[in-house]
């Protein structure tokens, strides 16, 4: 099994979880023992590249568990500049939870790629998954800035056009996205599941709740 991604830090974090699992949670346990918005942002204002492997992983799933509304937002230089979220008691050290995953990842090989080189490895017969930085439903719900350099619609072109080809070289495909009208014709040949997932990113607590997103498959799976 390959797990790739395009941000760095999320590939050093699977890895890291993977690997040293012990030293992941040591480091978070000591996160919870300090919790507040002082730690939080001595801790964003830390280069996660100088931190040992088992720190930077801790710092990026504490900033995750504690950011507002739990987004994962960098800017141009790649910085993460989400503020404090000010929970009552967020769950930082999960041990069960970190455990289940360094145990399932054990099978995993990383890669820090884009979703176009990453591909290049499947053969007939592999299953695909890609989960894309969604198209926006609205102009003001534009968010696409998991890493530096964004996921544009003409990103969105390009990874349609993979999944064709793909498709066409008997590779299992699956995708996930919103379910936005230019999603729904572009797969249009293609199996289109809705599922309803529940969103916490908007600014009123009174839009928070199920949202309506799509599983598109190059194969039948008995729904549409």
């Amino acid at each position: 099994m390959s797990l790739a991604d395009l941000n760095a830090e999320l590939v050093l974090t699977y890895g890291a979880v993977r690997d040293e699992p012990g030293r992941v949670i040591e480091e978070l346990a000591s996160h919870k023992l300090r919790y507040d918005s002082k730690l939080f942002y001595e801790l964003r204002k830390r280069n996660w590249r100088e931190l040992s492997r088992a720190e930077a992983a801790a710092r990026m799933i504490f900033l995750n568990r504690t950011g507002y509304n739990g987004l994962y937002r960098v800017n141009s230089k790649g910085e993460f500049n989400v503020p404090f979220g000010r929970y009552k008691n967020p769950r930082i050290c999960d041990v069960e939870n970190l455990t289940a995953a360094s145990l399932a990842l054990q099978a995993a090989t990383l890669y820090q790629s884009s979703f176009e080189e990453v591909s290049k490895r499947a053969r007939k017969g592999d299953l695909v998954y890609f989960d894309p930085p969604y198209v926006p439903l609205t102009s003001t719900a534009n968010f696409v800035s998991y890493t530096s350099v964004g996921f544009s619609m003409e990103d969105q072109e390009k990874l349609a056009d993979l999944f064709d080809n793909l498709s066409r070289r008997g590779v299992l495909v699956m995708l996930s996205n919103s379910s936005d009208a230019w999603v729904l014709e572009r797969y249009k040949q293609y199996s289109v599941s809705r599922v309803l997932a529940r969103r916490r990113v908007n600014s009123r607590a009174d839009k928070r709740g199920p949202v309506a997103e799509v599983i598109v498959t190059s194969y039948p799976t008995g729904e549409g």
